[in-house]
């Protein structure tokens, strides 16, 4: 039978620590901080974000991490051994980014466990693409699902 996303979620758990909001803040804090890496779409990230967050969405992520291409992102680029955490808006995108680098050789991936959303509940600053603090209530709106009716599973 086939993989479901609920499997690959399951999977990546198994192989990704995970950090929680609170967490998080105390090691962006240190001297030496990882790299906060949110894999969230361009237009996601312009609306609310973690300050000092790179942004590179998940659908780019293997290029990014390697030379000569136009989506390299230099930041990432033979980085292997530093402290990387993956972020995205629930922390479901994050695990399976955050598998994807293990697979390319990075080291000291985590995943931040309840994403950006949970970084909001637990009262931490976002910003907008022009830095300027987003306030947890619109934040909320901003990262609340938006399932269309014909996205959800048919009744009967």
């Amino acid at each position: 039978m086939p993989l479901r996303y609920a499997d690959l979620i399951a999977q990546a758990r198994e192989r990704v620590p995970v950090l929680m909001p609170w967490d998080l803040a105390a090691r962006l804090a240190q001297p030496q901080p990882p790299l906060l890496l949110d894999v969230r779409e361009a237009a996601e990230f312009a609306a609310a974000h973690i300050a000092g967050a790179l942004n590179v969405p998940r659908g780019v992520l293997e290029q990014a991490c390697e030379w000569d291409h136009d989506e390299t992102e230099p930041a990432l680029v033979g980085q292997t051994s530093r402290a990387i955490v993956v972020a995205c808006r629930s922390g479901k995108r994050s695990l399976l980014a955050a598998v994807t680098l293990q697979q390319l050789g990075y080291a000291d991936v985590t995943s931040l466990a309840t994403g950006v959303r949970g970084w909001n509940d637990a009262d931490q600053p976002l910003v907008d693409a022009h830095g300027v603090k987003v306030e947890g209530d619109v934040a909320e709106a901003l990262l609340a699902p938006r399932l269309r009716p014909d996205q959800c599973r048919p009744r009967g």
